[in-house]
């Protein structure tokens, strides 16, 4: 070491051992030397061993930055079409560069904080000094911190807010903050360090981005941005001066208190006042400004233009459930975390750009239709009003509103507030979901083309109360007795309906009897493959019931089924998030779609060929289809569950699928056939918004024709009906059942059949019909007689004699006809009924009588002339 260094050392060493400070002494002496000492590493003299023990290295972490969330109204430019949808933080702060930093910030932090910050190695000697002896005096530590020891500090803060554990970040910041000497000798050594390491400009960045200018405000550009409305770059002298006053004492200086107290001294603006004109003061004395800015600057008042950021959801508007869905997904997703602790921390400090898939014209739509038709409140029902629009293809959501003001309270006061998302599942903040109705029985459509059934095949769809025994290959066969006797929803009672008309005209019967040729669980094995589940996380249900809907799922899930059908049958899972960039510039890993094919693509083009029927002509959808313009291909399917509580209208183009509920959230509902929403009836409200929302998807999106069904798919194989007549009723029901039809007990019949056997059937035996189709089975009553054989031929008497005698008794009618056989003059040529026909005695018999009619002559023939 030096002469001259050892001399300093030896002065300040013998100084401060007077006053028993020789650890401060020691980084003191090595602060004197700076930057020679301080930037070479060199040890002062063995005074300094405590400070030699300390650690000099500082690990500057990513500062703790708001996240955003955007929509867009061009999913082609999603970045250049943004619009924010909210801001998340627990430190309102946005990292800037330095060049993104108002000179006058820069130099005003220097003068009013640290004069000397471009001359020392981290620590000012004399500044220290000065604190040393307050702290000797005082017992406490006292001012005298370089801009560089604050930036230690403010990092060493940083660390313990970031904290997940309550009690370790509380013990880590009574530590980076406690008045003693050790604190500031630790400090000091990390400033050293941190000079070592780091240029001054950034030093001072890293500072003026860290610093807190009061409550939840951090950061220089996060502070011009909420007291005046503007950039760190765009700030005035006189605005620049009052924000670095803030971080002296971010309580007594900030200014979104204009007139408050602590301890009976001034805060707010007068206090503010003060330390901007000292700084502005100090800039002046070290030449940071000239003089006739400084009395510009002193002159101005303090006028902050208070601008509060967009923080949460609520800011959103219509679009906060989607917006709610996002941050869901964020703290949810291992994609942002290894678990729900560290996802929710990098979503609240990680400072991310999120750029969603929600799109605002669609989304506009649905937040419009249901203002108009669905109100927020009703006496005596909590009535609840749903969209959720989902790209096909892609799984994008689109829209995503509901009918309720949104609140970031669990149980917030007022019927027309809620936190609950009504589109989504549990696990997402949404509920335990809705009775989808009938929407559901595309499940069973698609069962019934896997397994090989067509559109035009018929079963057995009359109203019972005793469907008997259906089967489940994963439960066992289950048999529901009399205690489950669905109805029709228009009072059909058909008793032989087709797939596709059971479709059309959503026909509960017609769907119970697919289900009977059909699994259970094979039903609830093909929701699934749709992405169906329930909103609860439970599993779905596969009784008999379910098939006509009494699943509880969430609307979304509806959606993303819908758009699987339409897509082909490949189903994607549901994103919300199409790019997000880090704080850094960065893209970041987001969620991705995961596509898998739910049913072939034939099959899905069958259910296409019978969805598509629903919306025209006499199908239960034809309301929404008929009004939804610019006109597409579209599909559809409706749903309305008991009592009419809950109404649905789900349907898809090929390019975007939507589902539209009105619903009862909770407690007593409405039947709404018989309840006015706005003047309208409630259960067609769906049929008002579903064309809405999907009229704009139309005319953004179109849409493409859907592939053609096939013949095997849409129409039934025409097969023999057995003839079982004489059979027994039991006999003919096996018989008629394993060749593929239903059989139906038509009753009794006369017949000359035994009693208790099969008189005939309808249809015929020998006939064709198609596989499925119900053939009704009429039993003798053994009362029955047969027109004998043998009656063609017999004279009148002796047809009379036989017809009218034992066993027959007919009555005997008689009509004539000319016949030119001789032979046949005075027989009977014809009998009505036929021979062999069954009959009862007494009945009514016509015998037809030949009478003989010469024909006329033939003319004479003539010689042809050979000239012609």
């Amino acid at each position: 070491m030096s002469a001259k260094n050892r001399t300093v050392s030896g002065a300040l060493g013998g100084l401060l051992g007077i006053v028993g400070m020789s650890a401060v002494a020691g980084i003191l002496v090595t602060a004197a030397v700076a930057p020679a000492v301080a930037l070479s590493g060199m040890a002062a003299t063995n005074t300094i061993n405590v400070f030699d023990s300390l650690p000099e290295y500082l690990s500057i972490d990513q500062l703790s930055q708001k996240s955003n969330i955007y929509a867009s109204s061009n999913p082609d430019d999603p970045v250049g079409s943004r619009v924010l949808l909210a801001s998340f933080y627990e430190q309102n702060r946005v990292d800037v560069a330095s060049d993104a930093i108002s000179q006058f910030v820069k130099d005003a932090a220097i003068a009013g904080e640290d004069p000397r910050f471009m001359e020392h190695g981290g620590v000012d000697i004399q500044s220290s000094f000065n604190g040393a002896v307050q702290t000797l005096a005082g017992g406490e530590t006292r001012g005298g911190s370089s801009i560089t020891q604050q930036y230690v500090k403010n990092v060493l803060i940083q660390k313990c807010e970031v904290m997940t554990d309550a009690d370790a970040a509380k013990s880590c910041y009574d530590d980076a903050t406690k008045t003693t000497a050790d604190r500031k000798l630790r400090e000091m050594r990390l400033a050293i360090g941190l000079e070592k390491k780091y240029e001054k400009a950034d030093i001072l960045r890293g500072y003026l981005n860290i610093a807190g200018y009061g409550g939840t405000v951090y950061g220089i550009e996060a502070a011009a941005n909420y007291y005046f409305n503007t950039t760190a770059l765009a700030l005035t002298l006189p605005q620049a001066a009052s924000l670095v006053a803030i971080v002296n004492n971010p309580v007594k200086f900030q200014l979104d208190r204009p007139d408050s107290e602590t301890n009976g001294a001034a805060n707010g603006y007068a206090a503010n006042k003060v330390r901007r004109d000292y700084i502005l003061t100090e800039m002046l004395k070290y030449d940071k400004i000239v003089q006739a800015d400084y009395d510009a600057a002193i002159a101005a008042p303090i006028e902050p233009v208070i601008t509060v950021p967009s923080t949460g959801c609520q800011t959103a508007g219509g679009s906060a459930y989607f917006c709610d869905y996002v941050t869901k997904i964020l703290k949810s997703d291992p994609t942002f975390g290894a678990d729900a602790e560290a996802r929710l921390a990098n979503f609240q400090r990680g400072g991310f750009d999120v750029y969603t898939t929600l799109d605002l014209e669609l989304q506009g739509a649905a937040e419009n239709s249901l203002n108009k038709y669905v109100p927020k409140t009703y006496p005596g029902w909590d009535v609840g009003g749903v969209v959720s629009s989902v790209k096909v293809g892609t799984g994008e959501v689109l829209a995503m509103a509901q009918n309720k003001d949104y609140s970031q309270v669990e149980q917030p006061a007022g019927s027309n507030f809620t936190s609950i998302n009504y589109n989504t599942d549990r696990a997402t903040g949404g509920s335990s979901g809705f009775q989808p109705g009938s929407t559901y029985k595309v499940f069973t459509l698609a069962e019934w083309l896997k397994e090989g059934h067509a559109l035009t095949e018929r079963v057995d769809s009359r109203v019972k109360a005793n469907w008997g025994t259906f089967q489940d290959s994963c439960l066992g066969p289950q048999n529901y007795g009399t205690g489950f006797s669905p109805r029709n929803d228009g009072g059909e009672g058909g008793s032989n309906e087709t797939a596709l008309h059971s479709t059309t005209r959503s026909i509960n019967t017609g769907f119970i009897g697919m289900a009977k040729k059909l699994d259970l669980c094979g039903i609830k094995k093909t929701a699934e493959a749709f992405d169906v589940h329930a909103a609860d996380g439970g599993d779905l249900g596969q009784n008999a019931s379910s098939v006509i809907g009494t699943n509880y799922v969430a609307p979304l899930t509806m959606a993303v089924a819908f758009a699987g059908i339409a897509n082909n049958g490949m189903t994607c899972t549901p994103i919300v998030i199409r790019s997000m960039i880090g704080s850094g510039g960065a893209e970041l890993p987001i969620p991705k779609s995961t596509c898998t094919q739910s049913v072939t693509p034939e099959v899905a083009a069958g259910m296409q060929y019978a969805m598509a029927t629903t919306t025209t002509g006499n199908g239960t959808a034809a309301s929404s289809g008929s009004r939804t313009s610019p006109k597409v291909p579209i599909i559809g399917k409706t749903g309305t569950t008991d009592s009419a509580k809950d109404t649905w209208m789900s349907g898809a183009s090929s390019k975007v699928a939507t589902v539209v509920g009105v619903v009862n959230v909770s407690g007593t509902f409405k039947n709404q056939r018989f309840t006015k929403l706005n003047g309208t009836q409630a259960s067609l409200v769906r049929h008002l918004i579903w064309p809405q929302v999907m009229s704009v998807a139309n005319a953004k999106y179109g849409g493409d024709a859907f592939p053609e069904a096939t013949s095997s798919v849409i129409n039934a194989v025409a097969i023999p009906v057995p003839d079982v007549r004489g059979k027994s009723m039991a006999e003919a029901k096996t018989t008629i059942e394993a060749a593929g039809f239903s059989f139906v007990d038509g009753g009794a019949t006369t017949s000359e059949m035994p009693a208790g056997t099969v008189a005939n059937t309808d249809p015929a035996g020998g006939s064709a019909s198609t596989r499925g189709a119900t053939i009704t089975a009429f039993s003798s009553d053994g009362t029955g007689v047969t027109i004998p054989t043998g009656i063609i031929g017999k004279s009148e008497t002796d047809a009379r004699t036989t017809l009218t005698g034992a066993p027959y008794s007919f009555t005997v009618a008689k009509l004539e006809q000319a016949v030119t056989d001789k032979a046949q003059d005075g027989k009977v040529v014809a009998i009505q009924p036929g021979e062999g026909t069954a009959g009862r005695p007494g009945d009514a018999v016509t015998i037809v009588i030949g009478k003989y009619t010469a024909p006329a002559p033939a003319p004479a023939a003539t010689e042809k002339n050979p000239k012609e």
